[in-house]
């Protein structure tokens, strides 16, 4: 309303003047300048169903037309130069001129995090106690084991709503404020936590993630206490709203992670924590929340709301963790042992239940996923290395450089998975071919002492990069990875060796020695539609 961007004293006592003499002031200012002006422009775009059939023509006709213009001599060059691409991509590049870290450099010893184990109202509770600057972060991990197999798919949709719904007496509008006023947020998202000993093993959950300012210790637990005790499930239309919103994500999610969805699919027969993390976070829920997304009426889901909280937000199974300034952790634990006790009602004891059996199957020859060993395997952090190395010295080259990928490579999950993948891929049956190159150009140990000391430096760099005073001690709460498991992790690291390399190359990778998948997504791939091994859908 001030020509002038810089506000005199004058300006600011008129704009006082006037909300004093009109308190809609600014209401009418905006009905005149923006809802009543009407010198306005509307643009309106509108996507044309055909585009990407058009633009692929486009391309086949002018490089068509390129490739007419070219006389024989242009056809000789291009040939040649692609022979020296391929020569230049396949020469080793010397890197010895470059200033680097040697893993003589890096400490032997991790840096232990002091945690002190407590109890509220029966329920364990981990304080640590780290410099927060007046921040409290608060976790709760609460076990799934009771709940009926039928309300586990609808898991992910219960953690993205439950804390949009509206509690208590806020609907979700104000319930949005509150949380936004008093923490600087409040999440819900399934948990698949692998057992660090036993592949078959797994605990299954949901974590609940808050924090905020000390002085906003009570409100931030008060909600959490009417989310737990008394969730709005009433309002369909809300509801229809979050679906479609979640769905969308989901959806949009595959062009961008399609490779994290390929992996997931190809391990679910590998393991029992591959097979539930398919459902949560693979396909099976992509196409899920789909087909709720398309309902027309969701009567049938707001019912199953109710019984999926009386299971999971039960504090008979649940454990929580609190991160906070020693000066306020008293405090803190005192509102811990409150919201407990206001949740008290919520307890239910229950009938133990039949641990999850399932059946293991053999995938396709040629691996993505392959079962591996668990956390405190003695060959686990050979197999991080392996997986390093193999993916800066001969995957990147074969998939990327010369397959034309945007990328692809090896990893070594928690999960005790190693993994072949690549994303955005020409090639993608080729690629299958570059991961059993891969796998036998380590067997026939074609790499140096310095290829695998940069593999070491790289692994180095994940397993020590920096920890938030908010996340310290969260591997021992939500894993059971204590420090010194964590160090022994670390000394083996460091004590991996050529010959332990070319080992597990062939024990868990060698073509027969292997449960392993294959999964590929992406548009329809004729060579794989007329192979019987393959399963399209």
């Amino acid at each position: 309303l001030w020509s002038s961007s810089r506000f005199s004293d004058e300006n600011v006592s008129r704009f006082r003047q006037c909300l004093k003499e009109n308190p809609r002031y600014l209401q009418d200012k905006v009905q005149h300048y923006f809802k009543d002006n009407t010198h306005r422009l509307t643009l309106t775009m509108s996507p044309d169903e055909s585009f990407l059939e058009k633009q692929a023509e486009a391309e086949e006709q002018k490089l068509h037309q390129k490739i007419q213009n070219l006389s024989d001599a242009d056809h000789k060059d291009i040939y040649e130069k692609g022979l020296q691409l391929l020569a230049a991509q396949s020469t080793a590049q010397d890197a010895s001129c470059l200033p680097a870290l040697k893993v003589s450099d890096i400490e032997p010893i991790i840096p232990y995090t002091p945690v002190q184990p407590g109890n509220a109202g029966g329920v364990p509770v981990q304080y640590c106690e780290q410099p927060t600057n007046g921040m409290v972060y608060f976790r709760a991990m609460c076990n799934l084991n009771s709940l009926p197999e039928d309300l586990k798919i609808y898991v992910p949709l219960f953690c993205s709503i439950i804390t949009k719904l509206g509690c208590g007496e806020l609907d979700y509008r104000q319930q949005a404020q509150r949380i936004e006023l008093k923490t600087g947020g409040m999440s819900v998202s399934p948990q698949i936590i692998p057992d660090t000993d036993d592949l078959d093993l797994y605990e299954q959950g949901i974590i609940l993630s808050s924090s905020c300012l000390e002085r906003n210790l009570p409100d931030m637990f008060q909600l959490w206490s009417d989310i737990f005790n008394c969730p709005r499930f009433d309002d369909e239309q809300r509801l229809r709203v979050l679906v479609m919103m979640s769905a969308q994500e989901l959806s949009n999610g595959i062009s961008y992670s399609g490779h994290m969805y390929a992996m997931t699919r190809a391990a679910r027969s590998l393991t029992p924590t591959a097979d539930l993390q398919e459902a949560f976070s693979g396909m099976d829920q992509v196409k899920f929340m789909k087909r709720i997304a398309e309902m027309t009426d969701l009567t049938s889901v707001l019912r199953k709301l109710p019984r999926i909280k009386r299971h999971l937000l039960n504090p008979e199974n649940m454990r929580c963790a609190v991160n906070a300034t020693p000066q306020k952790m008293s405090e803190a634990a005192g509102e811990v042992e409150r919201f407990i006790g206001n949740i008290a009602a919520n307890r239910k004891e229950r009938k133990p239940v039949r641990p999850t059996v399932v059946e293991q199957h053999s995938g396709l020859i040629d691996p993505e996923c392959v079962r591996a060993v668990p956390f405190t395997h003695a060959d686990y952090a050979s197999l991080c290395i392996l997986a390093r190395m193999m993916t800066a010295k001969f995957l990147h080259g074969e998939i990327r450089e010369k397959g034309g990928a945007y990328g692809g490579g090896a990893r070594m999950g928690g999960g005790g998975l190693f993994s072949f993948y690549s994303y955005r891929d020409p090639n993608s049956t080729q690629t299958l071919s570059a991961f059993r190159g891969g796998v036998e150009w380590a067997r026939a140990a074609k790499f140096t002492q310095q290829d695998i000391d940069e593999a070491k430096l790289s692994v180095f760099s994940a397993v020590d990069a920096p920890v938030a005073p908010s996340d310290k001690g969260l591997g021992r709460f939500l894993n059971g990875i204590t420090d010194e498991m964590k160090q022994r992790y670390r000394e083996r690291l460091f004590a991996v060796t050529d010959k332990n390399l070319i080992d597990v190359a062939g024990r868990y990778l060698g073509v027969g020695q292997q449960t392993c998948g294959v999964a590929i997504l992406g548009p329809e791939n004729e060579s794989i539609r007329k192979d019987p091994s393959w399963v399209v859908k």
